[in-house]
């Protein structure tokens, strides 16, 4: 898989831009705040429809235009296929694949794949367990792109569940408060209430169990799968200094999430018992607090070197390359599943790195069908790798 040519629209810097590329690798040289990354960032939201750098779309459309455009043709077994995105801030975007207008976005998941690497990913080792959650779920979507309806099905479960909790908790305390307390005149509104908000929440549980079940086994899933690609592609990029490695915090009561922890994956149907059962736990805490508490929105995703965990831990150079080693290991996963190389961006990467880490990951990335790579010095990146160069400068692609 490669794409093949890039056309932009009104994104970002660009009033237009046209970038055409072939196999192997390709290097956009700049220095910063000329646009090189718009452009892989461009490429990157083609296959997550989402950017790596902003969590809402608006930022994305050349300041003053109301739309952006993008156009990636996409080359997979000599087939050639055309994506193009309308995006549309404050509306619905929209998409073809091949002139065809798709009925929803997300349609055209699957048609490219990508990993990309870039100077923020470095919070998949320091930062909140959101980053790491998300950094999963993409790769889900990635591997089966089916995942993308599962995942916005649990994440407006939890949304409305949650306005749930907000709204009815004050009438869930004053039930729970006046259960041992002689009856009033108007305790009976009360009860009703509280026994409507009750059911509704039972009911909100039983979508989150049966919702969450299926995204908690997948992830799993995917993570014993990451693991072993985890633990080689760390050695190689640090020169066997460690070993990396991955395992699942889950929120679900102790015995549970001990289980997880260990390696175990039960089977959905049990995940969606556990859930319950967790949820019931935790039900006066819920109300209490307004917020729910159980599913995998609130677990984590730990990652070690050694013994310790990375987090707080590991040095810089450390996280650097346990954060490239996630990606590297994703890429290889992807490649493995569907016997096809995705694309590997690597935004700003080499910079970051000295001169060992360079060349060895040099020597990972040189049978990659496609490789991109962003720099803002170009002897930062290693002559071995070879291939086309662009530089880039107030707005214009032009070749080197």
């Amino acid at each position: 898989m490669h794409v093949r040519h890039l056309s932009l629209a009104s994104f970002r810097s660009y009033d237009r831009a046209e970038l055409p590329l072939v196999p192997g690798v390709t290097t956009l040289v700049g220095e910063n705040g000329q646009g090189k990354t718009n452009l892989v960032e461009a490429i990157g939201y083609v296959a997550t429809l989402a950017s790596h750098r902003v969590a809402t779309d608006a930022p994305l459309v050349k300041f003053g235009a109301d739309q952006a455009i993008i156009r990636c043709a996409v080359v997979r077994d000599t087939r050639e296929q055309l994506v193009e995105l309308e995006i549309n801030p404050g509306r619905a975007n929209r998409a073809r694949l091949g002139r065809a207008a798709q009925t929803r976005p997300r349609d055209v998941l699957g048609t490219l794949r990508t990993v990309l690497f870039a100077p923020e990913d470095l919070s998949l080792v320091k930062g909140d367990p959101g980053t790491r959650r998300r950094f999963v779920d993409d790769l889900l979507v990635a591997r089966q792109p089916r995942w993308a309806g599962v995942r916005g099905d649990y994440e407006r479960i939890v949304k409305q569940r949650n306005a749930l909790l907000k709204s009815a908790a004050p009438v869930l305390r004053r039930g729970n408060r006046g259960a041992s307390r002689p009856r009033r005149p108007d305790q009976e509104p009360v009860d009703e209430a509280r026994a409507s908000a009750l059911h509704t929440l039972d009911v909100w549980n039983s979508h989150l169990s049966q919702v969450g079940s299926q995204l908690l086994y997948a992830r799993l899933r995917i993570l014993r799968d990451l693991g072993p690609h985890l633990a080689q592609a760390y050695a190689q990029v640090s020169d066997g200094a460690g070993e990396a490695r991955v395992r699942y915090e889950s929120s679900l009561h102790e015995g549970a999430a001990a289980r997880i922890a260990g390696g175990d994956v039960p089977e959905p149907a049990e995940l969606a018992e556990l859930m319950l059962e967790s949820l019931e736990r935790l039900r006066a805490q819920e109300v209490e607090r307004g917020v729910g508490l159980v599913g995998p929105h609130r677990d984590d995703i730990v990652l070690t070197l050694g013994e310790l965990p990375a987090k707080g831990y590991a040095s810089h150079g450390e996280s650097w390359s346990f954060a490239l080693g996630l990606k590297l290991a994703a890429y290889r996963l992807l490649r493995a599943d569907l016997d096809d190389d995705p694309v590997l961006i690597l935004d700003d990467v080499f910079a970051e790195l000295d001169s060992g880490r360079r060349e060895r990951l040099a020597a990972m990335i040189g049978d990659c069908e496609q490789v991109i790579i962003t720099a803002a010095v170009g002897e930062d990146v290693p002559k071995s790798l070879g291939g086309q160069t662009f530089w880039v400068k107030d707005g214009e692609v032009v070749p080197g």
